[in-house]
């Protein structure tokens, strides 16, 4: 299995546009990196027209669309409890780094996204596996500090911090 390193933050913190700024970074050490987004919101990920749609709204348990360009897998839950994030690794492709957005509850090493500006409490304090905090602004905590603007730092220390917890 990948290493697997989670970013938590509020809604507008800049999680996403985190890991955006981190994986040309990676890919420039040569690094193969997956990413798991977890939401809390039903998404629609194709109209209902649209074939795969109308067989998972017809019955189908799983539907693989698959293109010249990419393929998805939508596996419908029904009245199933939502896979844990060991089930959501497992799908994926062997990778060196796997970044997670989201899954705050699952105990991974991970870094707190947060920007005073937004006007809402940290998320670090009641986390133990939190390893630092990625800020535009200096705030008051006895973690790390990562400059949010240095995403080349952030992601040399995730690596870093992979490398002593393995």
């Amino acid at each position: 299995m990948s290493r697997v390193f989670g970013l938590i933050g509020r809604s507008g913190s800049g999680k996403t546009s985190l890991i955006e700024a981190l994986l040309p970074c990676f890919a420039a050490q040569g690094l193969r990196v997956n990413v798991i987004k977890h939401s809390h919101h039903d998404v629609q990920l194709e109209p209902p027209s649209k074939d795969s749609a109308r067989f998972r709204s017809a019955g189908a348990a799983e539907v693989l669309l698959a293109t010249p360009y990419r393929f998805a897998i939508f596996h419908e839950l029904h009245d199933a409890p939502e896979p844990g994030l060991d089930a959501q690794l497992a799908r994926l492709a062997p990778a060196d780094l796997t970044l997670v957005e989201g899954y705050k509850r699952f105990a991974i090493p991970r870094l707190e996204v947060y920007r005073p500006a937004l006007g809402l409490a940290p998320l670090y304090p009641e986390l133990p596996e939190l390893l630092a905090v990625a800020s535009d602004q200096a705030i008051d905590t006895t973690l790390p500090v990562l400059d949010l603007n240095q995403p080349a730092f952030i992601a040399a220390f995730i690596l870093e911090s992979l490398q002593s917890h393995a």
